[in-house]
């Protein structure tokens, strides 16, 4: 199936800054695509080329097969964005600016806008500039994903919201997925993204270090526990994608992606290495490891949700 966002050597440079250093990504349709990185790891910046409102240096985006560059004014058209802090004119009330921005839609864009108002339970008539963070957050949804895009790009959106409006932006994720659309969201809050997305993509300084289906990525990766009878034991690494390791003493600890089990037993049999354990890390320490380690980007015929 066509990708619905489609990345290839994107770079974006700042004064004293190379915020995106060689992006690859693909999206699949019909998922929730979860964008993971710590503040600063380019995300935010991937978002706005992706939505026309900045243009990379070099490479080449795509979204919904248009071009990010070329055609982003038909390309906001298509797709829904919620950021953390979404722009909104706080003189309206909600029915206002959902009239107001039905004029930029095709008919029934404003019944569903109001259906979806009465579904988070927004207050009616109550200017925007007297809302919670948590309802202008709804409100933004609303006007995002009334005019049902096939894509939704949402930015940290549950940054600083109550536990109740968190819990509502993640069901609504998994509800749009469930009927073939696509959403991608960027966050660094593991544990919300570990309950809604089917795939993971881990963005660290500019690049992409590792792009996997959530399942297959918690099922493939490892942390090998190996105790040495002397601190200064040499040992074969085990074949795997080593994605950090750490030393502490006479025990050292590595987090590998696809473990070779053969390699593992010729570690068991070394001599100096005492024990061998191995257990399933969790996605929080799988992102630490991508984003502390060592772990290099992955090949860009490799960084690919397809």
């Amino acid at each position: 199936m066509n990708a619905v966002i489609s990345v290839s050597q994107v770079k974006k440079g700042f004064r004293g800054c190379d915020a995106l250093r060689g992006v690859n990504l693909e999206v699949p349709p019909g998922v929730v695509f979860a964008l993971l990185g710590e503040n600063g790891a380019g995300k935010t910046t991937l978002i706005r080329i992706l939505t026309g409102f900045l243009e990379a240096d070099s490479g080449e985006a795509q979204i919904l097969g248009m071009d990010c560059r070329a055609q982003s004014l038909e390309i906001r058209r298509r797709i829904g964005y919620v950021s953390d802090a979404p722009a909104l004119y706080d003189w309206m009330t909600p029915e206002r600016i959902g009239w107001f921005t039905a004029s930029f839609y095709p008919p029934g864009f404003q019944a569903r806008y109001e259906q979806l108002l009465r579904q988070f339970e927004v207050p009616a008539g109550r200017k925007i500039r007297h809302m919670s963070k948590g309802q202008r957050a709804k409100v933004a949804l609303a006007l995002a994903v009334a005019h049902e895009p096939d894509l939704l790009i949402l930015d940290e959106p549950t940054s600083g919201l109550d536990p109740l409006v968190r819990r509502q932006f993640l069901e609504s994720m998994v509800d749009r997925a469930a009927t073939g659309r696509t959403v991608l969201l960027s966050s660094h809050q593991i544990d919300e993204v570990e309950r809604v997305a089917d795939w993971i993509a881990i963005m660290r300084d500019g690049v992409i270090t590792l792009v996997e289906p959530l399942q297959e990525l918690k099922e493939a990766t490892q942390q090998v526990l190996i105790s040495l009878t002397d601190p200064l034991v040499e040992f074969p690494m085990p074949n795997g994608r080593i994605l950090n390791q750490t030393a502490n003493g006479r025990q050292r600890q590595l987090v590998v992606h696809r473990l070779d089990p053969d390699s593992l037993q010729v570690l068991r049999n070394t001599s100096g290495v005492q024990n061998v354990e191995i257990r399933t890390p969790t996605l929080e320490e799988i992102f630490i490891a991508c984003t502390r380690g060592d772990s290099q980007p992955i090949p860009a015929e490799a960084s690919t949700g397809t």
